[in-house]
């Protein structure tokens, strides 16, 4: 891309997420504007979004309604002071999301991001131990290859070796172990491979102490790991596991929420209700920052009968920001109008024949889909991790496809407003990638 000497400037003075600043500047993507599937680029070149911007645009780019709530949402209150009071669009996002929430996870609070998120549902887990009379329970169980977010307790929970190395150490209390990858070639199963995988977790609770245990938390399609998808069964045996020794089950859906897999979220599809959802990027279509955490009743109402006479000690200056939630107002209604949270579903079997098709192919490893998720794993270059699917990122990325590429997998989850045409068109680039090689 042809840059100005000022962009060529600027571009040397900050940073590109996850990417070698020196490569990126010397052939930068520059966006200028989005609409619906489609972003184009500062020299008016026109790019497929086949990841939804990065799992965040369910409804694509642009959408009129969104802008118009935030925009009328602004002209009557910038902002609301989260230590004294909380503004009527709040409560009222509070109750649209209680009615596509599992079970009786209707009791939310509102952050600014997935990585908020996480700190708090670590922070809420802890507390609600030692109001509940356990108060040596503080340790994190979660999944290498999983990612929760950046900040110190997010990372720290997170499993992707490189993005957490560099700052270590990281914080006590935190222990992983393996998904259901990991074990694949060591059995013939893909279902007797997830039991083996979740039962894994009840020997590490029990060598950690019980007494010790708070939490276990994993996405339930682990996207940085490659799209990670264990099967229902090993989610009935997380549950399983953790109610048998009073630990609680946190779904990680910042990525899966809202109609990714098919249904409002992936605990539903997985038939599996935790005690907590994380959740962000869907939530206001990424038109502004935001997060939440769905915590079940029990959950709430012990946090009510707390001795402090303060029921959560915890809270940002941005949290449940009112343009946020009139974006999340606008962005609920729209999912659920236009029948987005099942779109998924609808479209599942096209997009799983387009996806399989792509078996046999150069270099395909394997073919890893949900809902309208999919993750395509290649066969790595010798000792040059990651560099085949790059490859295959550029080719697409030339014929004017974005995919995402983490280590040896292409992952795909273009917004839900997708069509059977347009999916077909999106495959077909992706088999020409493939095939140049």
């Amino acid at each position: 891309m042809n840059t100005t000497p000022r962009q060529q400037e600027l571009l040397k003075r900050t940073y590109v997420d996850f990417q070698p600043m020196a490569d990126f500047a010397r052939d930068p993507l520059i966006l200028e504007r989005a609409q619906g599937l489609y972003y184009w680029d500062v020299a008016g070149k026109r790019y497929f979004d086949a990841i939804g911007g990065i799992f965040v645009a369910v409804l694509g780019h642009g959408h009129p309604r969104l802008l118009a709530a935030m925009r009328q949402q602004m002209e009557k209150m910038t902002f609301a002071p989260p230590l004294h009071a909380i503004a009527d669009v709040t409560l009222e996002f509070i109750g649209r999301v209680g009615e596509v929430t599992p079970g009786n996870l209707k009791y939310v609070k509102g952050f600014s991001g997935g990585s908020e998120s996480t700190e708090a549902a670590m922070k809420f887990a802890r507390q609600y131990f030692r109001q509940t009379g356990h108060p040596g329970k503080y340790k994190f169980i979660s999944r290498y290859h999983g990612y929760h977010g950046g900040t110190a307790g997010a990372m720290a929970a997170s499993g992707t070796g490189p993005r957490k190395s560099k700052f270590e150490p990281q914080m006590a209390g935190f222990v992983k172990v393996f998904p259901p990858t990991h074990y694949r070639d060591q059995f013939s199963d893909w279902d007797e491979c997830n039991r083996f995988a979740a039962r894994t977790v009840e020997d590490v609770i029990i060598n950690e102490d019980p007494e010790t245990v708070a939490g276990v938390m994993v996405e339930p399609v682990g996207n940085t790991g490659g799209i990670i998808t264990p099967t229902a069964e090993y989610f009935r045996i997380l549950r399983e596991v953790c109610d048998r020794y009073n630990v609680m089950l946190i779904f990680d859906e910042v990525i899966t929420g809202f109609g990714r897999t098919g249904a409002p979220f992936a605990a539903q599809e997985f038939g599996v209700t935790p005690d907590m959802i994380t959740l962000a990027k869907g939530l206001t279509n990424g038109c502004v920052p935001m997060g939440a955490v769905l915590v079940s009743k029990a959950v709430y109402e012990t946090f009510m009968q707390g001795p402090d006479g303060i029921e959560l000690f915890h809270g940002y200056t941005y949290s449940a920001h009112p343009a946020a939630c009139a974006a999340g107002l606008a962005t609920l209604a729209l999912y659920q109008n236009e029948g987005l949270l099942t779109r998924a579903k609808t479209l599942g079997g096209e997009w799983q024949e387009a996806a399989h098709a792509l078996r046999g192919l150069p270099h395909v490893i394997d073919v890893r889909n949900y809902g309208l998720i999919l993750g395509l794993e290649l066969e790595p270059l010798a000792g040059k991790p990651g560099a085949r699917a790059f490859e295959v990122f550029r080719r697409c990325f030339e014929r004017g496809v974005l995919v995402r590429q983490t280590s040896d997998v292409i992952a795909l989850s273009p917004p839900l407003i997708i069509d059977s045409g347009q999916i077909a068109q999106l495959f077909d680039t992706l088999r020409a990638a493939l095939r140049a090689d």
